[in-house]
């Protein structure tokens, strides 16, 4: 394969953005901000040499969106303050001078939450204990606690915040928002059936358990305007569950993308929670996840996992599979990937220890060995 000519290479339009390959860098969680949640000079830095390197598009790391039961993570970026908001205004800047676009990932963690300076406890769709245990990566440890089962008022409170965040997202400058859907957080916990068991219109069939997510979007949407791009990150694995897949199979991915798409979503982003795509994308045997979302939808689809592998990156895109790559590891790599894959230059290899969660590209090879999961 000529890599000059690689698929990846050729232009793409999401929603308003156009953007100059089909590149983007996944969001990956650091835990670099400040102990008030405003980000770093570091992470500013973080966040160009990925544009710098020829990302046409930049996700941000999950940002926390209320001072309630939002935040999974102590040093986690928020965006629920002037201060916070001024902050990532200067990384938004900065990304843009180097020609990127740039969208902020609005995330909630729901009963995933192992460090939040607001409160001890936690809120989720029911009270049902996490699988698995804190992940000690990002300062956790042991089992997860029981959370609180949400209330309709905490329900609102949670789409308030997210609403909000977008505002503030828009003010400070990003091109859009993504809503987290994905890997375990809260709205994901109300889309899996068996972290909710709830009984009212939040639960019990999948038309049921969307609803949040769709709420959330559509909330959005009517206050950031038509042509704010805002797209939701979905994975059928998690941070505490990676071999989970939806009971339903396409059905279900049927009903979750098409009430998404209704609600006003720009993009569907498909998560493969730290696998390869190819391990993660086949429904019921047959069609892929990614593909499924397109065919429902119309919408452009964000496909992640392993996504560095330039042979598999030209299938997903020449086959119909998806619209855009986002890249994880390959990107902690090669935050130039873009411009290696552009020239035919050799990619470096991975480290492992790029995974650990700190937000300095200079110092990758510094950083300690972890099991740390992009999130």
């Amino acid at each position: 394969m000529n890599d000059i000519q690689h698929p990846a290479l050729r232009p793409e339009r999401i929603g308003e953005l156009d953007l100059a390959n089909r590149l983007a860098v996944s969001p990956m969680t650091r835990v670099s901000a400040a102990a008030d949640g405003t980000p770093t000079t570091e992470m500013a830095d973080y966040y160009a040499a990925f544009a710098d390197g020829g990302f046409s598009l930049v996700l941000t790391e999950g940002t926390y969106t209320d001072t309630l039961y939002s935040q999974g993570y102590l040093n986690q970026p928020g965006i629920v303050s002037d201060r916070h908001e001024a902050a990532w205004s200067e990384i938004a800047g900065r990304v843009h001078d180097a020609g990127a676009s740039v969208i902020v990932q609005l995330m909630h963690a729901g009963a995933l939450s192992q460090g939040n300076r607001y409160r001890d406890d936690t809120a989720a769709p029911s009270a049902v204990p996490p699988r698995g245990e804190k992940m000690p990566e990002y300062g956790g440890h042991g089992s997860w606690p029981a959370p609180r089962a949400m209330s309709q008022d905490d329900i609102d409170q949670v789409v308030r915040g997210f609403v909000t965040s977008a505002v503030r997202a828009r003010r400070a400058g990003f091109d859009g928002v993504e809503v987290h859907g994905a890997n375990g957080y809260l709205v994901d916990q109300f889309l899996t059936d068996y972290t909710n068991r709830r009984d009212d219109r939040y639960g019990g069939p999948v038309a049921n358990r969307v609803r949040l997510a769709a709420e959330i979007v559509s909330a959005i949407r009517a206050e950031v305007g038509p042509r704010f791009c805002v797209g939701i990150r979905l994975s059928q694995g998690k941070v505490n569950d990676f071999t989970h897949r939806w009971a339903g199979g396409s059905r279900d991915g049927e009903t979750i993308f098409a009430a998404l798409a209704e609600a006003g979503a720009s993009y569907l982003h498909i998560a493969s929670e730290g696998r390869d795509w190819v391990e993660t994308a086949t429904l019921d045997g047959q069609m892929t996840i990614t593909g499924l979302a397109r065919k429902v939808t119309g919408l452009p689809v964000l496909a992640n996992g392993g996504m560095h592998d330039l042979a598999q990156a030209a299938m997903v895109l020449r086959d119909g599979h998806a619209d855009v790559l986002t890249l994880g590891r390959g990107a902690l790599a090669n935050p130039d990937f873009p411009r290696r894959l552009a020239q035919g230059l050799p990619m470096a290899a991975f480290d492992h220890r790029m995974l650990h969660p700190m937000a300095t590209l200079s110092n990758a090879r510094l950083w300690r060995p972890a099991d740390g999961v992009p999130a």
